[in-house]
């Protein structure tokens, strides 16, 4: 009796279903090590914590008995770890998504103006000093936001005037990426030295001043985009094949470019707009996810978030480890590692762009 197999050229079920549970090992190990180092963030910094005065901490709760061990985990911390992770997965995830849609390895959030435009709104927000009336955890998002849909538009318009390729987005984002860089010179220029220092500082890229708040609004803005990226993972999967395949299987290419750009600006936003500038993430996260799991996003997209949490998490306690005393902003870590990291992967692209 005849059977389907891939002796006679049918479907290699089993080989799919082995593809599957090896990508989902993979996404369980991510998750497992970004859990160890999340734990090696908590115990790692000035004041120092063994692991079992954290497991204590933990227990206890921010009103432990510890009152000092209470305060340095709870106050301090865990909102700094809890920060590295959910802005590390967002741009992860972001930058998987303009990579995919715009089929260019290169392509992140940094390298293409959406974080320089967030970084913009915020170094704004930061020299206005609340002229809106509204407290600085919610008019510093607002204002990322906001520059950041601004480059979506500028980048809408170029391509609804010139067409959707890929080559065009990406030149038109190289543009944004200098205009707004040049209005972030202009706000530093007008700024007054000690709203300067701020506004400096923040464009390093730094977790220390991450607080419940701000880790409340990054992963709430994180958890209301995640269902809709996870949701394009068959379509983004399917753009991956070029875009004329992918109209081909009935994909509405420049819907799916357009819904993903917005997407895109408010992970940015909320990510960059509490911890500054952060770059490298977003480029190389989804180069590693792919190497592990390929190109099926339905893996890829997870795996690329907890890819960049793994990054700025590891950067987290790097930085503490080489300067106790002085933590190193995560932004000049992730710069430094991130150099040798795009060389590798520049060297290992093939011709066409692919690996």
């Amino acid at each position: 009796m005849n059977r389907i197999g891939p002796d006679i050229g049918g479907p290699d079920i089993g080989g799919y279903a082995r593809r599957v549970r090896r990508h989902g090992a993979v996404a369980i190990f991510a998750a497992l090590m970004l859990l160890l180092l999340m734990l090696a963030d908590l115990v790692t910094g000035p004041s120092g914590m063994s692991l079992k005065a954290l497991g204590h901490a933990l227990r206890e709760g921010p009103g432990g008995e510890d009152r000092a061990a209470a305060a340095i985990l709870w106050q301090i911390r865990m909102p700094q770890t809890l920060m590295a992770a959910l802005v590390g997965a967002s741009l992860g995830l972001a930058g998987l998504t303009m990579q995919t849609m715009l089929a260019n390895p290169l392509a992140s959030p940094f390298t293409l103006g959406f974080s320089a435009a967030a970084g913009f709104g915020a170094a704004l927000s930061i020299l206005l000093g609340g002229a809106t009336g509204l407290p600085p955890w919610v008019e510093t998002p607002l204002a990322a936001f906001a520059m950041t849909l601004l480059a979506t538009g500028l980048i809408y318009l170029v391509a609804r005037f010139k067409g959707s390729q890929a080559e065009i987005l990406v030149l038109a984002g190289i543009a944004v990426l200098f205009f707004f860089q040049a209005l972030q010179s202009l706000v530093q220029f007008m700024a007054s030295p000690e709203v300067l220092q701020q506004i400096v500082f923040w464009l390093f890229g730094s977790l220390l001043k991450a607080s419940w708040t701000s880790v409340q609004v990054s992963g709430a803005i994180l958890a209301l985009c995640l269902p809709f990226v996870l949701r394009d993972a068959w379509n983004l999967t399917a753009l991956r094949l070029g875009d004329g395949n992918a109209a081909s299987l009935g994909l509405d290419v420049n819907a799916l470019r357009r819904r993903c750009f917005l997407l895109v600006a408010a992970l940015v936003a909320g990510a960059v707009s509490f911890t500054g500038t952060i770059g490298f993430v977003g480029l190389i996260a989804p180069h590693v996810a792919r190497a592990a799991v390929g190109e099926d996003h339905r893996f890829a997209l997870p795996v690329a978030a907890m890819t960049g949490a793994l990054i700025l998490v590891a950067a987290s306690v790097i930085g503490k480890l080489i300067s106790p005393g002085a933590v190193i902003p995560v932004g000049i870590i992730t710069a430094i590692a991130g150099i040798p990291m795009l060389m590798t992967v520049l060297f290992t692209l093939k011709p066409d762009g692919g690996r």
